[in-house]
C-alpha cells in the first residue's frame, strides 16, 4: 500500500530486550534521514530507555512490563488523542500485541506470517516482506520498505554521555589492550560455565591483557561473577552492578574486545564497533550473533542441533533457540582461546 505523501507521525513498537533494542537504532537513523518532517515515538521497555532513550528526534513512551495491566494503562494514557499514520510493530509477543492496541493508526505494518506469533495477525494490516535467513537487524530495517524506505547503511550512533566516557577512562587506562568478560545472559541456559570462563582469563592474563569483569545487578549475574572469581587465578576488576547502561556502552567502546554469550551486551559491544568473541549453541549466530563481524564467534549450533533435536541446522525452522541444559557445554575452552587468538592476531596485540 503505497503512501499518498510522507508519513506525518510514524509510531514504533518494540519494547524489549537490549540486544533488540539496538537493532532497531538504525531503522531509527533511516527513517529520521526519509522523513526528516516526520514526527516518531517509540514505545520502549523502561531497561531499554535508558540505553538509548536519548537518541534525538524521537519521543520516548516507556512502558514498565513489571508494573502489568497498569504499565499498559499507563501506555494508552500517554497515547491518548494521538493518531498516527503508521504503526511499526516490531515485537511478537502477546504482551506486546496487546500493547499495541493503544496506538491508532492508519497503517498496522508487522511481521510476515513464518515470523508470527501469538496471534500477531490480528494486530496487524500489512507484512513486512517473507524473508528466510535474515539477520535480527536485518529483519527490524526491512519494517521501512513498506514505507518506500531501503535497507541501506547500518548505523547506530547510540549517545554516550561524557560523563560515562569519562568514567570508562578511568577503569581502563591506555596502558594495556583491555577484554571485557560480559558472561551472563538473561536466559541462563545461553550461559557459559564459570569455571571455563575463569580459564580463558587466566589464558588472557598470560598473554598480557587486561581482563576487566561486567554485568548487570541481578542476583544472577552475581552468583555467576562470584563464581569466576572463585575459580580465577587472576586478579581482575569486577565492575558487575556497577555501572549504568550508559557507562557499560562506553567500557565495551574503550576496551579491544568483548567476550560474551548471546546477550544484550553483545550487542551493546558491536554497535560501538568492539570487536566480540560470542559463544552460540544455544541460538545461531547468523541470526542473532554480532551484526557486524561474526569472525572471531564460537559457533557450535550446527552440534546442538544435532546432539538435541537430531537434524541439522539447515533442518530447523529460521530462528529455532535450542535452550537445553549443558548445550553450552558443547563450547570448549579452546575454542575460545583460538578466536581469542586469532582476534588479537588480527588487532596485532600480543608477544
Amino acid at each position: 500500500m503505497p503512501m499518498p505523501s510522507d508519513p506525518r507521525h510514524i509510531c514504533l513498537l518494540r519494547t524489549s530486550a537490549l540486544g533488540d533494542v539496538t537493532h532497531v537504532v538504525p531503522l531509527v537513523h533511516r527513517l529520521r534521514e526519509h522523513f526528516p518532517d516526520t514526527s516518531l515515538t517509540w514505545i520502549i521497555g523502561r531497561l531499554e530507555h535508558r540505553l538509548v532513550g536519548d537518541l534525538p528526534g524521537v519521543r520516548f513512551v516507556p512502558f514498565d512490563k513489571g508494573r502489568g495491566l497498569a504499565g499498559m494503562r499507563a501506555v494508552h494514557r500517554a497515547l491518548r488523542g494521538q493518531r498516527y499514520d503508521v504503526l511499526l510493530h516490531m515485537q511478537v509477543a502477546l504482551r506486546a500485541n496487546l500493547l499495541s492496541l493503544a496506538v491508532r493508526a492508519d497503517r498496522r505494518i508487522g511481521y510476515d506470517a513464518a515470523r508470527s506469533r501469538d496471534l500477531h495477525r490480528l494486530f496487524i494490516q500489512e507484512r513486512i516482506p517473507a524473508r528466510r535467513g535474515e539477520h535480527v537487524l536485518d529483519a527490524i530495517g526491512s519494517f521501512g520498505e513498506p514505507l518506500g524506505v531501503p535497507r541501506g547503511k547500518v548505523r547506530w550512533d547510540i549517545p554516550i554521555p561524557e560523563d560515562a566516557r569519562a568514567w570508562a577512562r578511568e577503569q581502563i587506562p591506555i596502558s594495556a589492550p583491555t577484554l571485557v568478560v560480559s558472561p551472563s545472559s538473561s536466559h541462563a541456559l545461553r550461559n557459559w560455565r564459570p569455571e571455563r570462563y575463569a580459564t580463558v582469563i587466566d589464558h588472557a592474563a598470560a598473554r598480557g591483557l587486561r581482563v576487566i569483569l561486567s554485568g548487570g545487578p541481578t542476583n544472577g549475574e552475581r552468583a555467576m561473577a562470584d563464581a569466576i572469581l572463585a575459580a580465577t587465578r587472576t586478579r581482575l576488576l569486577d565492575l558487575t552492578g556497577r555501572d549504568t547502561l550508559k557507562q557499560a556502552l562506553a567500557l565495551f567502546a574503550r576496551a579491544d574486545m568483548v567476550l560474551s554469550p548471546d546477550s544484550g551486551p553483545m550487542h551493546m559491544a558491536n554497535a560501538v564497533g568492539t570487536p566480540v568473541i560470542g559463544l552460540h549453541a544455544a541460538s545461531n549466530p547468523a541470526r542473532s550473533g554480532p551484526y557486524s563481524d561474526r569472525r572471531w564467534c564460537v559457533d557450535r549450533y550446527d552440534d546442538a542441533a544435532q546432539h538435541f533435536l537430531h537434524k541439522s541446522a539447515r533442518e530447523l525452522r529460521w530462528g529455532t533457540k535450542i535452550e537445553r541444559p549443558g548445550v553450552m557445554d558443547l563450547i570448549g575452552v579452546d575454542d575460545v582461546i583460538k578466536c581469542m587468538e586469532a582476534l588479537m592476531k588480527h588487532l596485532r596485540i600480543g608477544r
